[in-house]
């Protein structure tokens, strides 16, 4: 199983940090930056399969393959967002790191806007439409 690999990487990279810390402090952050780029690497088989299955996915249906994009830049700005905040409150930096989530957040919610703009649209047109079957009943 991949997420006992996932784990085992972590405890054996949380045990590195823990015995830098008692000695060489400053070092121990490069250990949780490696940590997070190798289990990064090793998720990105699965990461790409995601991305090919809803790929798959917009060219069969009749999803706006935009909407599916912008989805996936959500999720991964979320992604390195989480990564980047764990790092910096690990460093003891815990202001910074609620800067890149506040900056995280803003982009988060820019790049939602056509996405909400256009199922409201949808919303009102269906709501439009059984309206006006209720007028001419």
């Amino acid at each position: 199983m991949d997420i006992i690999k996932i784990i085992g990487i972590g405890f054996i990279s949380l045990i590195i940090t823990v015995i830098l810390k008692e000695y060489r402090k400053e070092y121990a952050i490069y250990v949780v930056i490696i940590c997070g780029a190798i289990i990064l690497l090793y998720s990105i088989d699965t990461i790409s399969s995601i991305v090919n299955f809803l790929k798959e996915i917009s060219k069969n249906k009749s999803f706006n393959t935009e909407f599916i994009s912008c989805l996936l830049k959500i999720t991964g700005i979320s992604i390195l967002t989480e990564y980047a905040v764990s790092i910096c409150k690990d460093s003891g930096e815990s202001a910074i790191a609620s800067k890149i989530d506040l900056g995280g957040k803003v982009l988060i919610i820019s790049m939602s806007i056509p996405i909400i703009g256009t199922t409201l649209e949808s919303l009102i047109k269906i709501l439009n439409v059984r309206l006006k079957r209720r007028c001419d009943e």
